[in-house]
């Protein structure tokens, strides 16, 4: 998603802030400086239009690909690993023929918006090897398709939101309705609903769309309608536009005491999100309301079908779905209090056991 959305292999920002240091592609120069040899082993990453920076899919994807290319001794450039940002739909398309036309060899598209373009260019270029994420592309051969039970995920973090609210109100805030985004919402949704009953309580869950995954200012709306009808944890699948609900969520709690009962915490989405959430308290401590992310192991996914690419292994017309057990979904530890983590880990433990069977579509 670019919603919607991963992962212990790098840490948010660490390794993206010397990629993305140097310019960002979009129909331009990319050439890194690189002295790549194994051409075969190229790999280029086409961005959705959030871009490469998003805090969500695209820098995810992008940490993969670095990550990649560290492992197997690549730099970044021309027969090595390299990002073409979109800025637009438009882009796409030229963002893959300029990717084909620098000669690399496997080229990832992030987010179900590039599947057109994806599907257009693998039957042109039947040579390259295509990967869509989160989307599938069935009947073409050198096309691979990831996706991510984010559901399951979502359902620790709709546990871990239902023992930490003190109000018995939770949010959930969707960027575009979608299948995609629909794994989070019913996961979280079924999270909050089970924990309730075992706890003997009523939790009410405020659900509302953006219609967008890029429009921080209308979630900030949202957020500030939800924060006064006193939910405390809010969650969100809207990829860039979650910005709005964590801008928001600090103008609450700016104006707490750092220990504030009153304090509102967000549950980000895709990638660690907790570099957003860090702000100053009314009394002057630094603090952080990002509770955990929910993440969903795009770089896990690129970095396991670019390695095997590079050793010939393709997965060509199949569709691979990364889920807890293989960290491609998962909790950050966050700020979540010891007693509830070990409760959302026991969820993740029977969940895996087949015990627990998590909805892949809200009920209605």
């Amino acid at each position: 998603m670019k919603k919607i959305k991963f992962k212990k292999v790098l840490a948010t920002g660490t390794v993206l802030a010397a990629g993305i240091a140097l310019t960002a592609c979009s129909g331009a120069k990319q050439n890194g400086g690189g002295s790549n040899k194994k051409s075969s082993a190229s790999v280029a990453l086409i961005t959705d239009t959030a871009g490469v920076d998003d805090h969500s899919f695209n820098q995810s994807g992008w940490e993969g690909m670095v990550a990649y290319g560290k492992s197997q001794g690549l730099k970044r450039g021309t027969n090595g690993y390299q990002y073409f940002a979109s800025s637009s739909a438009s882009d796409f398309t030229p963002n893959i023929n300029q990717a084909v036309a620098a000669g690399y060899k496997t080229i990832f598209g992030v987010g179900y918006s590039l599947k057109g373009a994806i599907a257009s260019a693998a039957k042109k270029h039947t040579d390259k090897n295509f990967v869509i994420i989160d989307d599938v592309i069935k009947g073409q051969k050198n096309v691979a398709s990831a996706n991510f039970k984010s559901q399951d995920a979502s359902y620790m973090a709709g546990v871990v939101a239902a023992r930490t609210t003190k109000t018995n109100v939770v949010g959930f805030i969707g960027g575009v309705h979608g299948h995609i985004v629909d794994l989070f919402d019913a996961g979280f949704a079924k999270g909050v609903q089970d924990t309730a009953k075992k706890m003997g309580k009523k939790i009410t869950i405020l659900n509302q769309y953006v219609g967008s995954f890029t429009a921080a200012d209308k979630e900030k709306s949202i957020a500030k309608a939800m924060f006064a009808k006193k939910a405390d944890v809010i969650f969100h699948a809207s990829g860039s536009a979650g910005q709005g609900l964590f801008s928001e969520a600090k103008s609450v709690n700016e104006g707490l005491a750092a220990n504030s009962s009153k304090k509102v915490w967000v549950i980000g989405v895709d990638s660690d999100q907790s570099n957003l959430g860090k702000y100053k308290s009314k009394d002057g401590k630094k603090s952080n309301l990002c509770l955990t992310s929910v993440m969903t192991g795009v770089n896990v996914a690129v970095k396991d079908i670019a390695t095997k690419a590079a050793k010939g292994k393709f997965p060509g017309g199949k569709q691979l779905v990364y889920g807890l057990k293989n960290n491609g979904v998962y909790l950050t530890r966050g700020y979540v209090a010891d007693s509830i983590w070990k409760q959302a880990q026991t969820a993740r433990s029977q969940i895996l056991a087949g015990k627990i069977s998590v909805p892949s579509h809200p009920s209605k």
